[in-house]
């Protein structure tokens, strides 16, 4: 149990740094993990960009159940992040 909590924060604290890795080391990554650009896309205020990208450590769950983004609208730098009302509520 203690694996996983250390797996589990380490992986958070990765995928929501606020940092940009290389193109090309970013894509080899995340045919694996999730990087900080791939999980970003999912704090999209885009329904169809935060409906997306849900793992916190491994991308295959993305890819295996067709959630997977591989970026955002106009790129991840120019996306905003946050979230509006999704409906009349």
């Amino acid at each position: 149990m203690l694996a996983f909590e250390v797996l589990l924060n380490g992986t958070a604290l990765f995928n929501h740094a606020n940092l940009a890795l290389l193109s090309g080391l970013d894509r080899a990554l995340r045919r694996v993990l999730v990087t900080p650009d791939m999980h970003r896309v999912h704090h999209s205020i885009r329904r169809e960009e935060h409906d997306s990208n849900y793992g916190f450590a491994l991308s295959v769950w993305d890819r295996l159940f067709g959630t997977y983004r591989a970026e955002a609208q106009g790129g991840v730098s120019a996306m905003t992040v946050g979230l509006e009302w999704q409906d009349e509520r």
